[in-house]
């Protein structure tokens, strides 16, 4: 199985689509792969449970055909989503499957269970743990982690409240493993922010939420394309824990954004929340990151992966020639 070197190796981008809970289905994750990011999407999206098995083998079908079709562009690693809590009850079952199938990365979220990863140890594959704090890094590697997922502030969905800044910086000063950094990455100049920060990978999933891959409703990706970061609202309202959700599907559900009470995170129901029996969370109640701005049209994910990787590169061109500038004065200050 690969280690993180070998799966950057195969990487266009260090970027990793982050899963997302309804929206990525095996078109939008083998896209993804394809154009040479890690793909991913939550077990819990592939439903029955019988239909986890069927996901897996189309992956491995499908981007085994890419590669052997496209040999000097091989596809990225794929990954999938655990939620570790105890409202999941068909983490074990679905854990199962990703053990017998060997998936490459497994990302594991709401919870650290040292079990899960050991499992996943146990043919060879690896796991990041999605982490809004310091305090859960540490007790995700130290119950055996790989690496980390630092969702900082501005993320879509389960998002933290720490600035990307404070986040990279407690976490780089214990911890020198692989880390994916999310949080507002809509663009290429936004890759290369995260690597400036310490991150190996940037972790973004609202831009692929506008793509033609993604199973989303028109009208969510249109929502996605029209509106800006000042549209989102922070609340651990529908599902007990504090994530970022798009104000216009809040308020489309007949629920006042400006009044949300707290939610409690004890009775959080991973797939259960309703408003009056009518709404959703995350069917009618859309979650959105705060980078939504850089997006201004729908179209493929390899589009997206075109433009990402054209500003990267870029970004990192401009770099290079403001050190160079940056080196020549201090030249020229230190001559006598």
């Amino acid at each position: 199985m690969p280690t993180f070197s070998d799966i950057k190796a195969r990487m266009r981008l260090p970027l990793i689509g982050s899963p997302l809970f309804i929206v990525s289905y095996p078109e939008l994750v083998a896209a993804q792969c394809k154009a040479g990011i890690v793909g991913s999407f939550p077990a819990l999206n592939a439903r029955p449970e019988g239909e986890l098995v069927k996901w897996i083998e189309f992956l491995n079908e499908e981007l085994a055909k890419w590669d052997r079709d496209n040999p000097d562009r091989p596809s990225a690693p794929y990954a999938v989503n655990q939620i570790v809590h105890k409202s999941n009850t068909r983490l074990d079952d679905d854990m199962g499957v990703c053990v017998d199938y060997k998936v490459p990365l497994i990302i594991s979220s709401l919870g650290a269970r040292p079990e899960i990863n050991d499992a996943v140890h146990g043919y060879g594959g690896l796991v990041l743990h999605d982490v809004i704090n310091n305090r859960f890094a540490k007790k995700a590697i130290e119950k055996g982690a790989d690496g980390l997922v630092a969702v900082a502030a501005g993320a879509g969905g389960h998002a933290g409240r720490l600035s990307p800044f404070a986040l990279m910086q407690e976490i780089r000063d214990w911890f020198d493993g692989p880390v994916a950094l999310a949080g507002a990455i809509s663009n290429g100049r936004s890759i290369v922010a995260t690597q400036a920060l310490g991150a190996d990978f940037a972790y973004a999933g609202t831009v692929f939420i506008a793509t033609e891959e993604a199973h989303a409703s028109p009208a969510y990706k249109d929502a996605i394309v029209e509106h800006a970061a000042d549209d989102i609202i922070y609340t651990n309202f529908f599902t007990g824990v504090h994530g970022n959700y798009l104000r216009p599907s809040i308020e489309a559900a007949g629920i006042d954004p400006d009044v949300l009470q707290s939610g409690n995170p004890e009775q959080m129901k991973v797939l259960e929340y309703r408003s009056e029996g009518k709404s959703k969370a995350w069917k009618d109640i859309w979650g959105c990151g705060q980078g939504i701005g850089a997006i201004d049209k729908v179209g493929t994910v390899a589009e997206v992966v075109d433009r990402m990787a054209h500003e990267y590169n870029a970004a990192l061109a401009d770099m290079k020639a403001l050190n160079a500038v940056r080196q020549r004065q201090i030249s020229g200050r230190n001559r006598p």
